[in-house]
């Protein structure tokens, strides 16, 4: 498994997969070719269907800046003859010379080159499943956050120090911005308004979901207007662990020592699911983004609580099991409706999560791997047409 600074990326919105793994692949290619005559980029799959709304086309002339580019959608393509959901090919034209290079935008702002125009980074972790990572640390009588740093370096602490402080800052400013949110759906911007508006008998509950909901929306929103936010483990779903893990370090005093483990173990979650199934929507739909993100979350959360392994472990292993089968559908390809709803939604879920695992993790049946291959196996099993291509579901019935 590679570094958590391949899962935790700091970057603009609203998509990972469609933005910032796209926008990633221009700088590449404008950096090998920068003198080449004429510049094509040809989107397939997931891309051609939401780019517009996700704003693919943007971000990567953002990338090119002077240079001019062309960007073609191509939605004839059958996605079972791609290599990925998320394709999309460069075309290069040099005098007489025309070269073709293919990329996947796999996830969570990663892309992958066909063939080898891309040096792989190296493996950072070598084990490769929760058990065998359970196993060594309870062999070493170690935490899974000790384990992060063990096979990172302790310089990981500063780079998760700098995501906490990027997450605490969206949601600082999110929270200052109301309005409508560019695309033309017209959703209102409600951060502002959930972190304000009390109810008239307000219990410790109420205003623990109502909280925790802001901070979710406080983030989801920038992203969604192409703001500054951290990918976890992707844009579409990076408003569920910062709100969690900030209501919890608001409420209790958590140092942020504690939450730069707490980042750490989350990160770990996320690494084993984006190795081992998928954190990409075009590939396995929102359970793999969003469910994820809970799931991490999860972890994170019980690692503020000094919970055990078994218990940390039961934590992803529910927050994950109770979103298998969710669709993609993102309504006119904005990254809006429903999603940023089920950031919030996720957040709270995450702490059922870890009530659950105070009590129940003696009584578990299902480990976080069987889960996770579960998990993927769903994911293959979904319609082409719930997998971000906003053909199905509230996509297909809701017209503006």
């Amino acid at each position: 498994m590679k570094s958590l600074k391949e899962l935790y990326r700091i970057g603009h919105g609203p998509s990972s997969s469609h933005t910032m793994g796209p926008a990633a692949a221009a700088k590449i290619i404008l950096d090998k070719y920068p003198d080449a005559d004429s510049y094509k980029v040809i989107l397939y799959g997931s891309l051609a269907k939401t780019g517009r709304g996700h704003q693919t086309d943007v971000a990567i002339k953002k990338e090119f800046k002077d240079t001019e580019v062309t960007v073609i959608f191509d939605t004839e393509i059958p996605e079972n003859e791609l290599p990925h959901p998320n394709t999309l090919d460069f075309v290069i034209e040099k005098g007489a010379h025309i070269e073709v290079i293919r990329v996947m935008s796999i996830g969570g702002g990663a892309i992958r080159f066909l063939g080898d125009e891309v040096v792989d980074t190296p493996d950072v972790y070598p084990e490769k499943s929760f058990t065998e990572i359970a196993e060594y640390c309870k062999a070493k009588n170690i935490r899974l956050s000790d384990y992060v740093y063990e096979r990172e370096g302790n310089e990981i602490k500063d780079y998760l120090y700098t995501v906490w402080e990027t997450m605490k800052g969206t949601i600082a400013a999110g929270l200052q911005v109301s309005g409508t949110l560019p695309g033309g759906l017209n959703v209102e911007r409600k951060a502002q308004y959930l972190l304000n508006q009390r109810h008239i008998d307000e219990s410790e509950a109420t205003r623990e979901n109502r909280t925790v909901c802001a901070y979710a929306f406080a983030v989801a929103e920038p992203n969604a207007d192409n703001g500054v936010i951290v990918t976890a483990p992707t844009c579409g779903a990076c408003g569920v662990v910062p709100s969690a893990l900030k209501y919890m370090q608001d409420k209790k005093g958590f140092s942020d020592a504690a939450m730069i483990n707490a980042l750490a173990v989350g990160g770990l979650i996320g690494n084993i699911i984006k190795s081992n199934a998928s954190i990409s929507g075009a590939e396995c739909g929102w359970q793999a983004e969003v469910g994820a993100a809970c799931s991490m979350c999860a972890a994170a959360l019980a690692e503020l609580h000094e919970m055990g392994i078994d218990q940390i472990e039961y934590a992803a292993e529910v927050a994950m099991e109770h979103h298998l089968g969710l669709t993609c559908d993102p309504i006119c390809g904005l990254v809006q409706i429903p999603c940023i709803e089920r950031n919030a939604v996720a957040a709270m879920r995450a702490i059922n999560a870890l009530s659950l695992a105070n009590f129940l993790t003696n009584t578990r049946k299902i480990s976080f791997d069987m889960v996770v291959e579960t998990m993927r196996q769903t994911g293959l099993d979904l319609n082409l047409r719930y997998r971000e291509t906003s053909e199905g579901g509230l996509a297909n019935l809701y017209k503006m």
